[in-house]
Parts: C-alpha cells; structure tokens; sequence
C-alpha cells in the first residue's frame, strides 16, 4: 500500500510539473489564463460573501433580509445554500483529471479537518464578540456544529464522490452525462431519503433543559429547569423537531447554539420578527438551545453541494454557452417548482431543518443566479463591473474569516484610551 501511495505522490508531482509547464507555455502553446477559467465563479461566490457581510450588518434593521424566524425564507437565508453550490461546482473543476485517487483524498480529508478546526476556533465560543475582550471557552460547553464545519462535511462527502464514484467513459450527450456520474445521483437519493425518513419518522418524546438566571443586585445564580411536552412523530415546529431531538442525542445540549433563531418568533418575542421580551404565554422551547447547522439538516446541505457539483460537470462536459446555459436554467426550473410545490403540499421552506423543499428552492436559485452571472460576465464581457466581486470571491475564506466572524473588529477593538469603551469602533458606532 505505501508503494502504491508512494508511487501516486511521484506522478502526482510530475503531473503538476507539467500542468506547470503548459502554463508557462514551456512546453507548449496554451489559452491565455482569463480564457481558460470561468471568472463567473468567483464572481457568485464574492456575491455571496457580500450578501453575508449585508444580512449579518443590516438584518437587525431590516428584518425583511434577516433570517426567517422558522418557515419561509428571506435574503439572508440564500447565503449558506450558495456557499455549499459554488463549493460543488468548484469541485467538478478541482478533480478534473485525476492523477491518483488516494492522494486527492487524502488532500480532501486533510482540507476539511482544516475547515472544522477553524469553525471550532471562530464559531465555538472560543471568541466572546464586539463588546467583550476577553477570549476562552469551556470545552464543555463549546459549539461543534458551525458554518464552516458544514461546509467541510458537504465538501468531504461532495469530494469523495468525485473521486471515487464516477465513471471511465467520454460524456458526448446529457444522457452519457447522468450515466457517468449515475452514483452520485444514488448517493443524493440514499442521502435524501435517510434524512426524510428520520425528520418524519423518529418519535420525539418530552426533554428538559437548564438555564441559568443572575438576580439583580447580588451575583447569585440560579438554575431553573424546564421541560418541553412533545410525544409527537414527524412534527416540524421549533421544540418537538427530530432534528433537535438527534443534536441533543448526539453532541449535547451543552454544545448547541444558544441564541436560536426561533427566539424571534411570535410565541418567544413580544418584538417578533425581532429579539424582544418573551410573551406571558410563551412555550417553554422558546429559551431552549438549536443548532441550525445540526447534524440531521447537514444531510440535506451534502444534497445542495451535490447538485453544484452537478451543475460543474455541465462546464466541464458541454463548451458551448448555450447548452451551458439551457441545460443550467432546465434544471433550476425544475428545482424551484419542485421546492414551491412541495412547500405547498406542507413540507415547508425552512432553513433551521434544511427541508427538502428548501433545498430544491434554494439550489434552483443559485443556478438562476449562476446562469444570470455567467451569462453577464463570461458570455457578454461585463467584467470590469464585477471586479470587486470578482476579488472578493478570489479571496472569499480570509474575507469571512477576517470581516463576516468580526476578527478585524476585535482586533480595532483591542486598542482604546483609559477604557474599552473608548475605541474607534465605537466612536463610529459598530459594536454598539
């Protein structure tokens, strides 16, 4: 076996080499660099870093953009969908030609255990926000699941596909096409039908959590235990979900987010959409920790990056923009009606669950806004207009990194006069 890998890591490199090669026009002419790459994809994907920078700033002042409380969708909740798409249609184009199978994925096991590790680190609790200068987590109580921990998930599972389970001969028409990558279809059917299965078929049974409540005046805290009544099966509301239900099971209460976005709903804000007081009545759900990028909805997002890496395989197999494009908004039609139709069937658009109705909406959108870019900028030329963009998706992990997780606010923040509320920051007013 170590021969063999051995063997694979030296074509590899000469592979490189000569890739290398071809592109210094060594040894032999090739296509000037913007002709050979789809500036398009950079282009969607810095479009998404911007809408995310946009929602998280201005969501709390336009509640129309910001996360839905529960069903429905709003601005905010295309971002993490196009993420995971232009993560596939990147990967159709990643693995183009394989040189060995065990050193693409080895890279793609190392490259997602580097994504989980600084989802663990930004979106943990490792870091305390704007207002706070202090840092540090108990490891009991830290966050696993995250933005970018689901994005390696999808990515790995999306990789390992195709590397491992795509077929040998040539693709000279769509069906050729669907059978060269049948597996993958299989993979996304199997996948689907495990998560529909579950959300609507685990019983969900009553559980408690705990939390705690400082009195004014004194620094005692106290702990109140509440418990939520469910014993339903297939239900799909805020506290009685299997996806909850699986999350609590699997990493712990402790480790969930603790700022769920159904505290914005009309039963747990006053204020709804936004955060507020709790209503007399409110349920006692409402307080309770949800993880809206959980194990359960992460299946459905692993579907999402599937269908982009689908939509890869078009670019890879099909030169021509028209078939590019007709083949692209045929598929996104058919995705967006899907989702409309089972939302009105009763299978509701919901980010926080990942349903199926919201994955077909949100894939059949990306594919509309990919179609719509490419065609803007790759058919037609328009690309001076979309440089900005176009930077932004070229370096889209160190802008959300450094901009969307708030580092280069802490770090502004770290430098004030005599007190920490003495900071640019908030001489300017973020932080507030």
């Amino acid at each position: 076996m170590y021969e063999l890998i051995k063997s694979c890591d030296d074509d590899q490199q000469w592979r490189e080499k000569k890739d290398i090669e071809s592109a210094l026009q060594i040894s032999r002419p090739s296509l000037p660099p913007d002709k050979e790459r789809l500036v398009s994809l950079d282009v969607f994907r810095g479009l998404t870093v911007a809408l995310m920078i946009l929602v998280d700033d201005v969501g709390e002042i336009l509640p129309s953009i910001n996360h839905s409380p529960w069903d429905g969708v709003t601005l905010a909740d295309f971002v993490m969908p196009f993420f995971l798409f232009i993560v596939g249609v990147s990967l159709a184009f990643a693995y183009k030609n394989l040189s060995c199978r065990f050193v693409a994925t080895r890279k793609a096991l190392i490259r997602s255990l580097k994504l989980l590790l600084l989802g663990l680190f930004l979106q943990g609790g490792f870091i305390h926000g704007l207002n706070n200068l202090t840092y540090g987590i108990d490891v009991e109580k830290i966050r696993f699941m995250g933005i970018l921990q689901r994005i390696a998930i999808a990515y790995l599972v999306a990789a390992l596909c195709e590397i491992w389970l795509k077929g040998n001969h040539n693709v000279s028409s769509e069906l050729s096409m669907i059978k060269k990558y049948r597996f993958h279809w299989v993979v996304a059917f199997v996948i689907t039908t495990i998560y529909l299965s579950l959300l609507y078929g685990l019983y969900v049974s009553d559980w408690e959590y705990q939390i705690s409540t400082e009195d004014q005046g004194s620094t005692l805290t106290t702990f109140l235990n509440l418990k939520v009544k469910c014993g339903v099966r297939g239900h799909t509301g805020p506290g009685c979900n299997a996806v909850g239900m699986l999350d609590r099971m699997f990493l712990g209460i402790q480790h969930l987010y603790r700022k769920p976005v159904y505290a914005r709903t009309k039963q747990c804000s006053i204020s709804s959409p936004n955060n507020g007081p709790l209503p007399p009545d409110a349920p006692s759900w409402c307080q309770a920790p949800f993880d809206p990028e959980g194990l359960l909805s992460s299946l459905m997002a692993i579907v999402t990056c599937l269908v982009g890496l689908h939509y890869g395989h078009i670019i890879i197999h099909f030169k021509d923009h028209k078939k590019r494009l007709n083949q692209w908004i045929l598929r996104s039609f058919c995705l967006l009606m899907l989702g409309l139709a089972l939302n009105l069937f009763g299978m509701h658009l919901n980010k926080p669950l990942y349903t199926l109705s919201y994955m077909c909406v949100t894939s059949g959108a990306s594919g509309f806004l990919l179609s719509a870019i490419y065609l803007m900028v790759d058919v037609y030329g328009y690309k001076r207009a979309s440089l900005v963009l176009e930077w932004m998706g070229i370096h889209a992990l160190p802008i959300y990194v450094l901009i969307a997780c708030n580092l280069v606010f802490l770090i502004i923040h770290g430098f004030y006069w005599k007190k920490p509320i003495n900071n640019l920051l908030h001489l300017i007013g973020i932080g507030k």
